[in-house]
């Protein structure tokens, strides 16, 4: 009976030792994008599991599709995302407004893709021309926003809401083709390829580029950012995914008619429908997909939010909101 006892005792103890081994591979990578031309690393990546094979048995990769950024950092501020491509904006305000304990910027994803598109029956033929109008940009505080606002700061132009004549709306995805369609608005400031949609399937018109207002025609659209909390206990998943990060970019950069038609078919599992062949060149042939920082247009953004008033009354340094330690092991 004694013998009998140590054995049940043994086995359960070999037992608990192979179960904490199980649990240890079972850590969970969440990861939030959207289904834009400018997270194309991210669609790509999931659609040839780049980071699942990379990993292993390591960690789990559970993959989250946001149409903004706010509500994506509201996400990340929940604990539900670890790992997140999102636009700068975004980022600098949750970095802001937690006071520096929620995120870091670890690299870059993406420069360009942003356009003000309008209708072309709007009548509007240059951007001062948008006083009286309807224009839509995708959610309030999101890169093109901060975008949209600065500008018509720029030009003298405000918003309804203060005491302007342009009303302004937020209108995410493809809500934006049906918004043009039905002619709820006049014009959008968005990103592909939601520009390239609205060319092709709305009767749209390109007013301008955002690389246009930008030195060098450069600007960050997309950065990679990772929940700081995550980033402390698992330091070593951080420099592995920043690695398979550059890895994917490379890819893209050094396949790209695959990686189109990579990302055409993820796109269309996303969304339900894929970009026609023209306007995926299009959409393409405006962004570069890069991991650098480009932190000089990061701050500038920062500096332009901070001026419409988005970043509140909140004064906090934002020295501390690019980690890049992970790009430089890598």
């Amino acid at each position: 009976m004694f013998k009998q006892a140590r054995l049940i005792l043994l086995v359960g103890v070999v037992w608990l030792g192979l179960g904490e081994g199980l649990f240890a591979e079972s850590t969970e990578i969440r990861v939030g994008h959207f289904p834009n031309v400018t997270h194309a690393p991210a669609l790509i990546a999931q659609a040839k599991k780049h980071f699942e094979n990379s990993f292993g048995k390591e960690a789990k990769i559970a993959w989250k599709i946001f149409n903004a950024g706010p509500e994506a950092i509201e996400a990340l501020f929940a604990g539900a995302i670890d790992i997140l491509y999102v636009g700068p904006n975004p980022a600098v305000n949750g970095y802001v407004r937690s006071k520096g304990e929620a995120l870091r910027i670890v690299a870059g994803a993406a420069s360009g893709g942003s356009a003000f598109v309008v209708r072309q029956d709007s009548r509007i033929e240059r951007f001062e021309d948008i006083q009286g109008k309807r224009v839509a940009s995708p959610q309030k505080g999101n890169t093109q926003d901060v975008a949209l606002l600065h500008l018509m700061r720029e030009k003298g132009l405000f918003p309804r809401t203060k005491g302007g004549d342009v009303e302004i709306f937020n209108i995410a995805g493809g809500d934006q083709i049906t918004a043009f369609v039905r002619k709820q608005v006049d014009a959008i400031w968005t990103v592909e390829p939601w520009v390239s949609r609205l060319v092709s399937e709305a009767n749209g018109k390109i007013l301008f580029e955002e690389n246009e207002l930008w030195p060098e025609g450069k600007y960050a659209t997309t950065v990679l950012v990772v929940r700081k909390k995550f980033m402390d206990e698992h330091k070593d998943l951080v420099v592995k995914w920043v690695k398979g990060h550059k890895e994917i970019t490379d890819w893209i950069n050094q396949n790209y008619t695959e990686a189109k038609r990579i990302f055409n078919e993820e796109l269309s599992r996303e969304t339900g429908k894929a970009l026609p062949p023209t306007y995926l060149e299009h959409s393409f042939s405006r962004i570069t997909f890069t991991y650098d920082p480009m932190e000089s247009s990061v701050l500038e953004s920062a500096k332009r939010a901070s001026e419409i008033g988005y970043l509140g009354r909140n004064r906090i340094a934002l020295s501390g909101l690019y980690d890049l330690s992970f790009l430089e092991e890598n």
